[in-house]
This record gives C-alpha cells, structure tokens and sequence, in this order.
C-alpha cells in the first residue's frame, strides 16, 4: 500500500478497506451458514449413510452376519423346538453360538463352497438337457 498524504486519499483507502472488510464479513457469514448446515442431524444421517451403502465390504459383512445370526437362531430352533427341558434350551443356546460364531468366522470359504455346489448342480443340468 502506497503512503497517504492527503485528507482525500485517507477517505478513499477508509472506504476501500470498509468495502474489503464488507465483502469479507459476507463470506465469513456464508461459510458459517454451510458449516451450521453441515452439522444439522439430518444431514449428518443422510451422509452416514450415503457412505455406508457405498461401501461394498460393509453391505458384505452386513449380510454375513444376518445370514450367521438368522442361521444360527434357525439351529437352535431345530434343536429346541417347543420344549420347555432346560436342557435343551441351553444346549440350543450353544448351538445358536457356535454355529452363528463358525458362519460369521467362515463365511468367505462357505460362500465360495456353495457357489461351486451351485455351478456343478447347474452345470450337471445343462449337459444332460444337451443330449
């Protein structure tokens, strides 16, 4: 900034700097406004969950488990039924663990298992309605 040396010039850097400070404030006030946005609940939700459901590796392991808990919950129905034996309830209740723990641990190798069971079953089909 060059030196001021008369009354004319001083107003005219006051008001210069008056505009500047004017402009700034603005987008001080419209960056506070989109941070405040941002923070809104809402918001946050909706991004969580926009990155959540992008993630191929979460929806996997979301699966995994429901297919290990649900499994799991099915055996020891199997095992325990109605029954009202303490017994059986609690050798249901390690069922359920240990086969919802064993899916959830393997499920990669099962999923890989049965996805070659299901290509041999078809492919078995497939060559018997050729001939």
């Amino acid at each position: 900034m060059e030196k001021i040396t008369s009354v004319a010039g001083l107003k005219n850097a006051i008001q210069l700097l008056e505009e500047e400070q004017a402009i700034k404030q603005q987008m001080l006030r419209e960056q506070f406004y989109l941070i405040y946005d941002s923070f809104k609940p809402a918001k946050l939700i909706g991004i969580t969950l926009k990155q959540m459901f992008s993630s191929p590796d979460l929806i996997e392991n979301v699966i995994d488990t429901s297919l290990s808990l649900a499994t799991g919950y099915f055996a020891k129905k199997a095992i325990v039924g109605v029954s009202g034996n303490i017994i059986r309830r609690i050798v249901g209740a390690v069922m359920q663990y240990g086969v919802t723990n064993f899916l959830s641990k393997n499920a990669d190798d099962i999923r890989s298992v049965s996805k070659l069971v299901f290509q041999r079953i078809f492919s078995k089909k497939e060559k018997s309605e050729e001939t």
